[in-house]
Protein backbone atom coordinates (compact mmCIF):
# COMPACT_ATOMS: atom_id res chain seq x y z
CA UNK A 1 0.00 0.00 0.00
CA UNK A 2 1.38 3.45 -0.64
CA UNK A 3 2.23 5.93 2.41
CA UNK A 4 -0.74 7.98 2.40
CA UNK A 5 -2.65 4.40 2.97
CA UNK A 6 -5.82 4.61 0.93
CA UNK A 7 -6.37 8.15 1.02
CA UNK A 8 -4.52 9.19 -1.74
CA UNK A 9 -1.96 8.63 -5.00
CA UNK A 10 -0.66 11.20 -7.52
CA UNK A 11 -0.73 10.60 -11.32
CA UNK A 12 1.41 11.55 -13.05
CA UNK A 13 2.21 11.82 -16.91
CA UNK A 14 5.59 12.45 -19.01
CA UNK A 15 4.24 14.99 -21.72
CA UNK A 16 5.74 18.04 -24.08
CA UNK A 17 7.70 15.16 -26.11
CA UNK A 18 6.44 15.95 -29.35
CA UNK A 19 6.99 18.81 -31.98
CA UNK A 20 3.64 19.93 -31.51
CA UNK A 21 0.94 20.32 -28.67
CA UNK A 22 -1.02 16.69 -29.54
CA UNK A 23 -4.54 16.23 -28.71
CA UNK A 24 -3.72 13.13 -26.87
CA UNK A 25 -1.65 15.43 -24.81
CA UNK A 26 -4.16 17.84 -23.79
CA UNK A 27 -6.61 14.64 -23.34
CA UNK A 28 -4.23 12.87 -20.76
CA UNK A 29 -3.82 16.59 -18.85
CA UNK A 30 -7.48 16.32 -18.04
CA UNK A 31 -7.07 13.43 -15.85
CA UNK A 32 -3.68 13.41 -14.24
CA UNK A 33 -2.70 15.65 -11.04
CA UNK A 34 1.18 16.26 -12.08
CA UNK A 35 2.89 16.63 -15.37
CA UNK A 36 6.51 15.75 -16.19
CA UNK A 37 7.33 17.81 -18.81
CA UNK A 38 10.36 17.54 -21.66
CA UNK A 39 13.00 20.30 -21.21
CA UNK A 40 14.27 19.73 -24.89
CA UNK A 41 17.23 17.25 -23.95
CA UNK A 42 15.44 14.15 -25.11
CA UNK A 43 12.43 15.84 -27.40
CA UNK A 44 10.08 18.56 -27.71
CA UNK A 45 11.04 22.59 -28.57
CA UNK A 46 10.54 25.67 -26.72
CA UNK A 47 7.27 26.03 -28.15
CA UNK A 48 5.29 23.10 -27.48
CA UNK A 49 6.66 23.21 -23.66
CA UNK A 50 5.57 26.17 -22.75
CA UNK A 51 1.81 25.14 -24.94
CA UNK A 52 1.93 21.77 -22.47
CA UNK A 53 2.98 24.15 -18.98
CA UNK A 54 -0.26 26.88 -20.11
CA UNK A 55 -2.32 23.89 -20.68
CA UNK A 56 -1.11 22.34 -17.63
CA UNK A 57 -1.37 25.78 -15.64
CA UNK A 58 -4.80 25.72 -16.58
CA UNK A 59 -5.94 22.29 -15.32
CA UNK A 60 -4.15 22.71 -12.17
CA UNK A 61 -1.79 20.00 -13.04
CA UNK A 62 1.48 20.17 -10.82
CA UNK A 63 4.57 20.84 -13.96
CA UNK A 64 7.65 18.67 -13.01
CA UNK A 65 11.38 19.13 -14.77
CA UNK A 66 11.60 15.53 -16.80
CA UNK A 67 15.16 15.76 -17.28
CA UNK A 68 17.42 13.59 -19.13
CA UNK A 69 20.88 12.63 -20.90
CA UNK A 70 21.43 14.76 -24.20
CA UNK A 71 20.06 12.40 -27.01
CA UNK A 72 17.38 13.37 -28.62
CA UNK A 73 18.13 10.51 -31.38
CA UNK A 74 18.11 8.09 -28.66
CA UNK A 75 14.76 9.57 -27.24
CA UNK A 76 16.79 9.59 -24.39
CA UNK A 77 16.58 6.16 -23.54
CA UNK A 78 19.89 5.18 -24.67
CA UNK A 79 22.47 4.30 -22.42
CA UNK A 80 25.14 7.01 -21.90
CA UNK A 81 28.51 7.51 -20.02
CA UNK A 82 28.65 10.95 -18.97
CA UNK A 83 31.34 12.69 -16.35
CA UNK A 84 29.71 13.75 -13.16
CA UNK A 85 30.16 17.23 -13.65
CA UNK A 86 28.70 17.69 -17.14
CA UNK A 87 25.57 15.60 -15.78
CA UNK A 88 25.02 17.76 -12.99
CA UNK A 89 25.19 20.88 -15.36
CA UNK A 90 23.29 19.48 -18.05
CA UNK A 91 20.78 18.61 -15.15
CA UNK A 92 20.69 22.01 -13.89
CA UNK A 93 20.55 23.85 -17.22
CA UNK A 94 17.65 21.55 -18.32
CA UNK A 95 15.78 22.86 -14.81
CA UNK A 96 16.72 25.92 -15.51
CA UNK A 97 15.16 26.32 -19.33
CA UNK A 98 11.84 24.88 -17.72
CA UNK A 99 11.61 26.92 -14.80
CA UNK A 100 12.24 30.38 -17.07
CA UNK A 101 9.06 28.84 -19.34
CA UNK A 102 6.95 28.36 -16.36
CA UNK A 103 7.77 31.35 -14.82
CA UNK A 104 6.44 33.40 -18.22
CA UNK A 105 3.56 31.46 -18.05
CA UNK A 106 3.07 32.16 -14.67
CA UNK A 107 3.54 29.09 -12.71
CA UNK A 108 6.33 27.16 -10.99
CA UNK A 109 8.55 23.86 -11.37
CA UNK A 110 8.25 21.62 -8.44
CA UNK A 111 9.73 18.60 -8.62
CA UNK A 112 12.45 16.64 -10.86
CA UNK A 113 11.80 13.77 -12.42
CA UNK A 114 15.06 11.96 -14.54
CA UNK A 115 13.99 10.55 -17.49
CA UNK A 116 14.47 6.97 -19.16
CA UNK A 117 17.82 5.47 -19.49
CA UNK A 118 18.83 8.19 -16.74
CA UNK A 119 15.77 7.15 -14.55
CA UNK A 120 17.30 3.80 -14.79
CA UNK A 121 20.70 4.56 -14.03
CA UNK A 122 20.50 6.04 -10.90
CA UNK A 123 18.84 3.65 -9.54
CA UNK A 124 21.69 1.13 -9.70
CA UNK A 125 24.60 2.89 -10.14
CA UNK A 126 26.15 5.32 -7.06
CA UNK A 127 28.16 8.01 -8.88
CA UNK A 128 25.24 8.48 -11.02
CA UNK A 129 22.69 8.54 -8.36
CA UNK A 130 25.03 10.89 -6.56
CA UNK A 131 25.34 13.30 -9.57
CA UNK A 132 21.64 13.54 -9.79
CA UNK A 133 21.12 14.34 -6.18
CA UNK A 134 23.96 16.93 -6.46
CA UNK A 135 22.09 18.65 -9.28
CA UNK A 136 18.60 18.71 -8.13
CA UNK A 137 20.23 20.43 -4.81
CA UNK A 138 22.09 22.69 -6.95
CA UNK A 139 18.84 23.66 -8.55
CA UNK A 140 17.09 24.32 -5.07
CA UNK A 141 14.38 21.87 -5.69
CA UNK A 142 13.18 19.88 -2.92
CA UNK A 143 10.91 17.20 -4.44
CA UNK A 144 13.29 13.90 -6.01
CA UNK A 145 10.91 11.45 -8.49
CA UNK A 146 12.31 8.00 -8.35
CA UNK A 147 11.52 4.39 -8.43
CA UNK A 148 11.23 3.13 -4.77
CA UNK A 149 13.69 0.75 -3.34
CA UNK A 150 16.58 1.85 -5.91
CA UNK A 151 20.37 3.67 -5.31
CA UNK A 152 19.30 6.92 -5.72
CA UNK A 153 16.47 6.84 -2.97
CA UNK A 154 18.93 6.72 0.23
CA UNK A 155 21.72 8.80 -1.55
CA UNK A 156 18.53 11.11 -1.65
CA UNK A 157 16.82 10.97 1.57
CA UNK A 158 20.48 11.46 3.24
CA UNK A 159 21.12 14.72 1.18
CA UNK A 160 17.32 16.08 2.57
CA UNK A 161 15.28 15.53 -0.56
CA UNK A 162 11.88 14.25 -0.61
CA UNK A 163 11.58 11.66 -2.43
CA UNK A 164 8.51 10.67 -4.37
CA UNK A 165 8.47 6.58 -4.82
CA UNK A 166 6.86 6.25 -8.11
CA UNK A 167 5.09 2.89 -10.04
CA UNK A 168 3.96 2.30 -13.36
CA UNK A 169 0.69 0.58 -14.23
CA UNK A 170 1.65 0.61 -17.88
CA UNK A 171 4.89 -1.16 -17.49
CA UNK A 172 5.95 -4.91 -17.04
CA UNK A 173 7.90 -5.52 -13.50
CA UNK A 174 10.51 -8.31 -13.13
CA UNK A 175 10.44 -10.53 -10.27
CA UNK A 176 13.03 -8.36 -8.76
CA UNK A 177 11.38 -5.00 -8.91
CA UNK A 178 13.25 -3.83 -12.14
CA UNK A 179 11.06 -3.19 -14.83
CA UNK A 180 10.61 -5.42 -17.96
CA UNK A 181 13.18 -4.38 -20.74
CA UNK A 182 11.29 -2.21 -23.57
CA UNK A 183 12.41 -4.73 -26.00
CA UNK A 184 11.25 -7.88 -24.69
CA UNK A 185 7.46 -9.04 -24.94
CA UNK A 186 4.74 -7.54 -21.92
CA UNK A 187 7.26 -4.73 -21.26
CA UNK A 188 4.80 -2.07 -21.82
CA UNK A 189 1.08 -2.45 -21.77
CA UNK A 190 -1.31 -0.31 -23.98
CA UNK A 191 -4.77 -1.88 -22.97
CA UNK A 192 -6.65 0.41 -21.13
CA UNK A 193 -8.82 -1.64 -18.86
CA UNK A 194 -5.57 -3.55 -18.19
CA UNK A 195 -3.41 -0.54 -17.09
CA UNK A 196 -6.22 0.66 -14.76
CA UNK A 197 -6.88 -2.78 -13.42
CA UNK A 198 -2.72 -2.54 -12.74
CA UNK A 199 -3.03 0.93 -11.14
CA UNK A 200 -5.80 -0.38 -8.82
CA UNK A 201 -3.64 -3.59 -7.28
CA UNK A 202 -0.50 -1.37 -7.42
CA UNK A 203 -2.34 1.44 -4.80
CA UNK A 204 -5.13 -0.35 -3.49
CA UNK A 205 -2.91 -3.88 -2.87
CA UNK A 206 0.57 -2.28 -2.44
CA UNK A 207 2.08 -4.27 -5.18
CA UNK A 208 1.75 -6.36 -9.09
CA UNK A 209 2.57 -9.33 -10.12
CA UNK A 210 5.64 -9.63 -12.17
CA UNK A 211 6.35 -10.89 -15.21
CA UNK A 212 7.21 -14.42 -13.86
CA UNK A 213 4.19 -15.16 -11.98
CA UNK A 214 5.28 -13.69 -8.43
CA UNK A 215 3.51 -11.26 -5.93
CA UNK A 216 5.61 -8.45 -6.01
CA UNK A 217 5.67 -5.06 -3.29
CA UNK A 218 5.74 -2.04 -4.91
CA UNK A 219 6.16 1.33 -2.76
CA UNK A 220 3.98 3.92 -4.68
CA UNK A 221 3.05 7.25 -4.07
CA UNK A 222 2.76 8.62 -7.47
CA UNK A 223 1.53 6.31 -10.81
CA UNK A 224 3.41 7.14 -13.97
CA UNK A 225 1.45 7.38 -17.58
CA UNK A 226 3.54 7.11 -20.20
CA UNK A 227 2.40 9.60 -22.46
CA UNK A 228 3.67 7.84 -25.86
CA UNK A 229 2.02 4.71 -25.20
CA UNK A 230 -1.45 3.00 -27.25
CA UNK A 231 -4.75 5.14 -26.08
CA UNK A 232 -2.95 6.64 -23.04
CA UNK A 233 -5.29 9.61 -22.73
CA UNK A 234 -8.16 6.90 -22.20
CA UNK A 235 -5.56 4.55 -19.73
CA UNK A 236 -5.27 7.47 -18.15
CA UNK A 237 -8.90 8.54 -17.56
CA UNK A 238 -9.70 4.73 -17.17
CA UNK A 239 -7.33 4.71 -14.47
CA UNK A 240 -8.24 7.61 -12.49
CA UNK A 241 -11.76 6.24 -12.49
CA UNK A 242 -10.91 3.09 -11.43
CA UNK A 243 -8.51 4.17 -8.43
CA UNK A 244 -11.79 6.98 -7.59
CA UNK A 245 -14.06 4.31 -7.98
CA UNK A 246 -11.95 1.91 -5.19
CA UNK A 247 -12.10 4.80 -2.93
CA UNK A 248 -8.82 6.13 -3.20
CA UNK A 249 -8.29 10.35 -3.78
CA UNK A 250 -5.91 11.16 -6.55
CA UNK A 251 -3.87 14.38 -6.07
CA UNK A 252 -0.81 15.99 -6.18
CA UNK A 253 2.10 15.08 -3.93
CA UNK A 254 3.12 18.75 -4.41
CA UNK A 255 0.02 20.86 -5.15
CA UNK A 256 1.20 23.60 -7.16
CA UNK A 257 1.54 27.50 -5.51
Amino acid sequence: MNTWGMAGVDLNADLGEAETLLPSDLAILDWVTSANLSCGFHAGNPTVIQASLVAALERGVTIGAHVSYRDRQGYGRRPQEVPAPRLRADIVEQYEILSGLAAAAGGSVSYIKPHGALYHRMGVDEAVAAAVVDAVKECGARLLVAQGGTVVVGLATQAGLEVISEAFADRGYLGDGRLVPREDPDAVFGDPPVVARRAVSLVVKGGIEAADGSWLPVACQTLCMHGDTPSASVSARQTRVALEAAGVIVRSFAPRS
